[in-house]
């Protein structure tokens, strides 16, 4: 019985290591649904905390689609809320198929996702918090065929 209770603490202590190891590499990792149309008046935004302005990050925008979406590419406004309360405002094209119309990214069916690398080696100068707000750019109403939008940053292997 004794064995039994090592063996299984163990692996609980060896599951928790690992878990925590995953996870204090990883900053942000959200994707937020869009029903139906992403309409252009609808800003879809997160928000983090930085603490070590030391370290160097990759940022990355996820892109999940269907088959129904009408173009190749993406364009998003993007504006950055710093600690300091500066903002800054970039236009990001994300490709999301070649010339020929082959889908890049991964899935089955119908669906599509991007992870798309949009900064590597990125230091955040300050610490506290940011929002970062995206606004598709695509002269449409309502862009149809996304499903999510997400934001994923986790430490450069740089560091």
């Amino acid at each position: 019985m004794n064995l039994k209770i090592i063996f299984i603490s163990l692996l609980l202590v060896t599951g928790l290591v690992l878990m925590n190891s995953c996870d204090s590499e990883l900053i942000i990792s959200e994707n937020k649904a869009i029903i139906g149309g992403w309409d252009k008046n609808e800003p879809i935004d997160f928000s983090f905390k930085i603490a070590d302005t030391l370290t160097l990050y990759n940022f990355y925008i996820n892109i999940r689609h269907s088959e129904v979406y009408a173009y190749r590419n993406i364009y998003f406004f993007v504006n950055t809320e710093f600690p300091n309360g500066n903002v800054s405002r970039d236009t990001i094209e994300c490709m999301l198929a070649d010339l020929r119309g082959k889908w890049y990214g991964n899935g089955y069916g119908n669906i599509k996702e991007n992870k798309i690398l949009i900064r590597r080696n990125l230091q955040f100068q300050n610490a506290g918090l940011y929002k970062i707000v995206f606004i598709q750019a695509m002269r449409e109403d309502e862009l149809q065929g996304l499903s999510d939008i997400g934001i994923l940053i986790d430490k450069s292997s740089a560091n």
